[in-house]
């Protein structure tokens, strides 16, 4: 059987956590940072998990991570 190809670019976007977690970057915060208070902004810059009912298809895009 031949190798599994990895989701390019699934993997440059997330990375996993020591527990197994699948930990990824938030969206809107790119541009019209204007209008967003910087409470928002402040919790954009942290990173969060990606949800449990996605995260089967994530790891099935990354088979050897």
């Amino acid at each position: 059987m031949p190798k599994m190809k990895t989701h390019r670019a699934t993997a440059k976007r997330v990375s996993l956590t020591g527990t197994g977690k699948i930990k990824r970057n938030r969206m809107n915060r790119r541009h019209l940072l204007n209008a967003k208070t910087a409470k928002r902004k402040a919790r954009l810059r942290r990173p969060t998990t990606v949800d449990k009912t996605m995260e089967a298809n994530v790891k099935k895009m990354l088979p050897y991570a």
